[in-house]
């Protein structure tokens, strides 16, 4: 943090950049208020229904499993996502308020970069499980047991924090010379490699190389872990197994594929300097419409969390006639 703080980022007539202009949705931007209103509301929705997952997967015992378990994290995390970068996307378009500090500029780029790394490898974790479970289910309860579930969540965040700060240290220590408008409603990584006076081809290379091995490697291992569980879902003898069974994966796929596709579009390339504009509304899906889809898909649909809901609904209906 010091480092950010006190680093000299000095533009052409001398004066120091302490701030950086967050340009949103120029073309767009008359709309202010109806879009604050509609982003508000999908910001509610989206914290609402993953705090509804992690407060229910807590309080029933019934879904205290290795699978509630990595959805309850993984919804956790999403909460803390969207929080990093909705917030100030409000205030833009309520207030116009585009500026942010230098130091809080490259604090909102690591906790994005490094709270999107660990939901990739929170995705990958909870594919091998549903592999586990479905494909190996005689030894799926010794394996996925509550000692190797925490092992693997926290393995997650430490390979995400050591993957994402060396780079994200690298970007802050890049000589800033003007101008210092980013072209994105939040403090993008790519945008600021962008707007750096520095020979950037190192770093961009290390940031093009670390979303390479995040991304492609957790969409490799769960393509492999999903085809597994169609063919073991084909071969089951039972029908009516087969389509609960389907539906299910279904659904997870569409959920993965905007998760991935975006985010391929978004980072995997090795210029950054390309298609800046239309990263924008590639992140937007990435942060506003995947983790309101989250809730419905992977786990409001579930008949048991329907039950669990109802159930603790029905205790609290209870307790306040008392």
């Amino acid at each position: 943090m010091m480092l950010w703080k006190e680093m000299p980022m000095e533009i052409g007539n001398g004066t120091t950049v302490q701030e950086f202009t967050l340009e949103g949705f120029p073309a767009i931007q008359h709309l202010g208020k109806v879009l604050f209103l509609v982003h508000l509301l999908a910001y509610l929705a989206s914290i609402t229904g993953n705090a509804v997952i992690v407060t229910i997967t807590c309080a029933d015992s019934r879904l205290q499993t290795p699978m509630y378990f990595f959805l309850s994290t993984f919804s956790f995390f999403e909460c803390c996502f969207i929080s990093a970068v909705i917030p100030k996307l409000l205030v833009i378009f309520l207030l116009g308020r585009q500026t942010i500090s230098f130091l809080a500029c490259f604090i909102q780029a690591f906790v994005y970069v490094y709270l999107g790394a660990t939901g990739f490898s929170l995705i990958t974790v909870m594919s091998v499980d549903r592999y586990m479970a479905i494909c190996q289910p005689l030894h799926y309860p010794t394996i996925m047991n509550l000692k190797t579930c925490f092992l693997l969540v926290t393995a997650c965040c430490v390979l995400a924090f050591l993957l994402i700060t060396g780079l994200i240290v690298k970007v802050s220590q890049l000589s800033f010379c003007g101008p210092n408008v980013i072209p994105h409603f939040f403090c993008d990584l790519g945008s600021l490699i962008h707007l750096s006076c520095s020979n950037t081809r190192f770093v961009e290379m290390l940031a093009f190389v670390i979303a390479l091995f995040i991304i492609l490697t957790s969409l490799i291992i769960t393509i492999i872990a999903y085809s597994n569980i169609v063919v073991t879902i084909v071969r089951l003898p039972s029908a009516k197994e087969r389509q609960k069974a389907f539906s299910t994966c279904s659904s997870h796929f569409i959920v993965l594929s905007l998760i991935y596709s975006s985010c391929v579009f978004i980072y995997v390339k090795p210029k950054q300097t390309n298609r800046l504009d239309s990263n924008r509304e590639a992140a937007l899906v990435h942060t506003v419409v995947t983790p309101l889809l989250n809730p419905v898909i992977y786990t409001l649909r579930n008949k048991q969390v329907h039950q669990a809901l109802r159930e603790t609904m029905w205790r609290m209906k209870i307790s306040r006639q008392k």
